[in-house]
Parts: structure tokens; sequence; C-alpha cells
């Protein structure tokens, strides 16, 4: 397994991380993610460290917690080995202080996950979405205050927009507090919005990305093609409306593409999709989910390996939109090109 940086952090982590929403699943959206209990996460968390996977990544309002609860008691006798990842901020209840990052939501957030995890410190804390009824320095002098008590050792964000980002950056360097160095973002073949904004301010500030989703909510699966119906049984039936929308067009140019590129180098599509991923500039780590031991093993079979510049050319060809202003000029025009050269991976 390889280990990167996160961001400008000294904290190594996995290319591959593993996402435990399928852990406990209830509820409209993850009980069809998966159900996963106790005993089955247990054997999950084994083939991940196996397989040097040590970056578990979850989230207060996974299961309504017990996301938390199920990876709390899968990791127990063995916290050293892991590094636990969780988020808050999205609603978890109807009362006026069950959503958004305000101190007392923060710090009652915090002690709750600490509790359901068993542990007595989060290795990556993110809020999960920018709260715009909270003042920044509010929220940044209360990650830094629980930096340092020590119940959080790195901080980051996911679901925010650039400027969002960077409001909160010049706050914590203004006051010398905790920066972010971490940025969950959604990120695929199928869904490449990450790269007009959010990947050079990580560039340029020290943000990892950690990319969830990284198959396009479940359509990189291998198991869509051009001219066949959706399968019976693919969740998108039921959870399509709560993930990215993405155009048939784009897919099935995307999916064309993966299916050729795994049939030259023998790797499964979810392995080339990944593949492709990991060697993008800024990535931290890919966190990749599993419903099953199967599932697990075969995106696990996406590192280790690498494409062929033709294949990543072919794959970037085919996965290509045109830019929204104002960086389609800068991508189409040799004036503005000029000024702005590519991130180099």
């Amino acid at each position: 397994m390889e280990y990167r940086n996160l961001g400008a952090s000294g904290l190594r982590v996995p290319v591959l991380g593993f996402g435990a929403g399928t852990f406990g699943g209830s509820g409209p959206l993850f009980s069809h993610w998966g159900t996963t209990d106790v005993e089955e996460a247990r054997r999950l968390v084994d083939i991940c460290l196996e397989a040097g996977v040590n970056l578990f990544d979850t989230a207060d309002i996974y299961s309504n917690g017990g996301s938390e609860e199920v990876l709390g008691a899968a990791i127990k006798g063995r916290r050293d080995a892991v590094l636990i990842s969780t988020k808050a901020s999205l609603p978890t209840g109807d009362g006026p202080n069950d959503r958004g990052s305000s101190r007392s939501r923060l710090i009652r957030s915090v002690e709750a996950a600490l509790k359901r995890l068993g542990t007595d410190h989060i290795d990556i804390f993110q809020l999960h979405a920018f709260d715009a009824s909270t003042p920044v320095e509010e929220v940044v002098s209360t990650l830094d205050r629980l930096v340092a008590d020590g119940k959080l050792r790195y901080i980051g964000v996911s679901n925010f927009s650039g400027w969002q980002i960077m409001k909160s950056l010049a706050v914590a360097e203004r006051h010398g507090w905790a920066r972010y160095v971490a940025n969950q973002v959604y990120y695929s073949l199928v869904g490449r919005d990450y790269e007009w904004d959010l990947m050079p301010l990580g560039a340029d500030q020290g943000l990892g990305a950690l990319v969830w989703s990284p198959l396009g909510w479940g359509r990189l699966t291998g198991r869509i093609s051009r001219g066949k119906p959706l399968p019976a049984g693919s969740r998108l039936h039921e959870t399509a409306s709560f993930g990215p929308p993405v155009e048939d067009e784009l897919l099935y140019r995307v999916v064309d593409a993966l299916q050729e590129v795994a049939a030259e180098t023998g790797r499964s599509v979810p392995q080339v999709a990944i593949n492709w991923l990991t060697r993008r500039p800024t990535v931290s780590s890919v966190i990749i989910g599993a419903r099953n031991e199967e599932q697990l093993r075969d995106n696990l079979g996406a590192v280790g390996w690498s494409l062929a510049a033709e294949q990543v050319e072919k794959l970037d060809a085919a996965s290509a939109v045109t830019a929204p202003y104002p960086h389609f000029p800068y991508r189409r025009q040799e004036g503005f090109a000029r000024l702005n050269p590519p991130i180099v991976g």
C-alpha cells in the first residue's frame, strides 16, 4: 500500500481508505448502501488492515450514528492500528441546535462521536457542510480548542466551495489557529468538477483530497453498460436522487472507455476507475466502500499497478467536459492558458 501526506500535514494516510457508510445501515439512504453488522464489519476491517488500509471514514449522520458505533466496535482492541475520520455539521435532529457548526453543536458532536467510536480522539475531523449562520471565527476557534485539548488531531472540510475554504483559512492564519489540511470531495470520471476551483486551491493551500464516491455514486461498478437497462438490483433505483447527477451521454462515453481499458489491462472496471483517481493531483486518499468481502477485495485491487499513458489519455478524453466560466478561456485560449500552467500530478 502506498502512503501519502494528508495535504501539507505530517500525517501519512493510505492511498485507499475505507468508507464505513455501509455499517449499521438504516434510513431511506443508508439502508440501501448496506446493513453491515459488527461481526461483518470486523471481518472487513481485518481485510483492510491486511492490505495496509488503516484509514476508516464515517460521519455522525450515517445511519444516525450507527456507522460510528459499528466501526468503534469493529476496531475495539486495535485503536492504535487505525486512523479514524469522521464528520459533523449536517442535521441530526429537528431541534434548533441539532445542525450546523456552532461552538455548542461542535463540542456536543465531537463528544458524542468519541463515545460512539469508543475512543478518546479523532484523527481527522471534517465539517460536513458550510454553516452560513455561524461566524467563521466561532467555528475555527472551536476546532482549534478541540485540537489543543487533544480530542482532534487534524481538521478539514467537506462539500465547501472555494471561497468558504479560503475565508476559513484566512481566519485561522490571522489568529494562529489550526488550519484545515483535508478536503473530502466528490470526484470521479463522471464528476470532475473538483478540478475547476478546489483542486488548484488544494495545491496552493496544502489541502489533501479525500475522495468520496469514486465510482460516481455506483455508476462505475461495471454493471452499467450502453444499451442495457439499469440492473434490477442496482441501488441507483432508490438512491440516485441523493447523489450527483450524471448525463447519460457522459456516463456511457466513460463506461465505454473504462471497458476498453479494463480489457487491455485485465482489470475490473472499478479498479481502472479508482486507479485513475489515485494519480490525480492533490489526491491523498480515495475512499472505497464495500457491502461484502468480494467487493472490498476487488476495490483493493485498484492499486499496486499503473495505467499506461495512452490509457490515461483515453480516460481523460472520455470524461472531459466543457469547463464553466470563468475557467473555459484558460483551457481553450492561448493567452489565458499561458497565465495558468496546469497542475502537475
